[in-house]
């Protein structure tokens, strides 16, 4: 059962419920014929935690953004606007705050959540000022040797044509190369959709998590699906055939970890899921600092190189 299915339901009889409560608490009968019928829709979404529901949660209208994780762990929070060469990219988000009282670089991929605020970050799809932006900020973090911190949230890099003739692969491929060799710590987190190379062009580090309903894949399940069976409307068998999500990443070795979300996604509870994120960083940061630059470094190096290898046996 789809995910976007449920979530309503439950959401539409939990209100039900507190407002019978308050309004009537002597109500009884009805009381248990909601509880009951939410029980049934909240083990209905116990189940829904295929590749598409996942996809779905990801893109979840409530969901965390960037700012949203920022806010609650970022203390003192100041932002760097513009990339020095042409202009400021909102879609991107950088800048520099006190994590637990020691300095951090964020960098985040924002979406917006209403109407405005979507248009205005351009639902998350960076043009190359971003990634530009994006790179200034961490060569400042490497500058006074503070570790960075990404948060990947896109459906990909921007496609249009303005974006590609300021360069918008060059951009791209700077990011992954100056990413590789910064000596200061680095921990990427992708916390909603990672997008392909939009995501990629902040995803290069030393340790690489997601959250557990986040997905990462070259394209979107509708894109693949119009490319290999030309119908988008198998995006749901494309989503299973990518290996998207967080566990499928976690067992072919491409990130180290995957952090937990509280109930049914990081949307019903966003201090809850910040402070999850909060655990995992806390412990990740305390290891990368003990690391000398050139250890840093060459297992950063080690880690990219080896993504994606396999050996295999032949009898006799």
């Amino acid at each position: 059962m789809d995910s976007e299915q449920i979530n309503p339901r439950v959401a539409a009889l939990q209100a039900e419920l507190a407002l019978i409560r308050q309004a009537n608490p002597s109500a009884d009968a009805r009381l248990r014929q909601i509880e009951q019928e939410l029980k049934h829709w909240q083990a209905s979404g116990a189940d829904a935690n295929g590749p598409w529901q996942r996809v779905h949660l990801a893109r979840h209208p409530k969901r965390p953004h960037a700012l949203d994780y920022i806010q609650r762990l970022v203390t003192g929070f100041q932002e760097i606007h513009g990339d020095r060469a042409y202009a400021d990219d909102p879609a991107i988000v950088s800048g520099m705050g006190l994590f637990e009282g020691s300095p951090i670089v964020v960098v985040g991929q924002q979406k917006g959540r209403d109407t405005k605020q979507k248009l205005y970050r351009n639902f998350g799809m960076s043009k190359p000022e971003g990634y530009r932006k994006a790179l200034r900020a961490m060569r400042l973090a490497a500058k006074f040797n503070r570790p960075v911190l990404t948060l990947l949230d896109t459906p990909g890099a921007y496609p249009g044509i303005d974006a590609e003739e300021r360069g918008q692969a060059e951009a791209i491929a700077l990011n992954l190369r100056e990413m590789s060799r910064l000596p200061i710590p680095i921990v990427v987190v992708c916390i909603g959709e990672g997008g392909s190379g939009g995501a990629l062009a902040l995803g290069v580090g030393d340790r690489v998590y997601m959250l557990e309903n986040a997905v990462y894949s070259v394209i979107s399940p509708e894109s693949c699906a119009a490319i290999i069976w030309r119908d988008s409307g198998k995006a749901e068998l494309a989503a299973a055939a990518l290996k998207l999500t967080a566990p499928d990443l976690l067992r072919f070795g491409l990130i180290d970890g995957i952090i937990p979300e509280p109930g049914e996604g990081a949307h019903t509870d966003m201090d809850r899921a910040a402070g999850f994120l909060q655990q995992t960083l806390h412990h990740v940061f305390e290891d990368l600092r003990r690391l000398a630059v050139p250890e840093l470094l060459e297992q950063r190096y080690v880690k990219f190189r080896t993504m994606g290898s396999f050996f295999t046996e032949t009898a006799g």
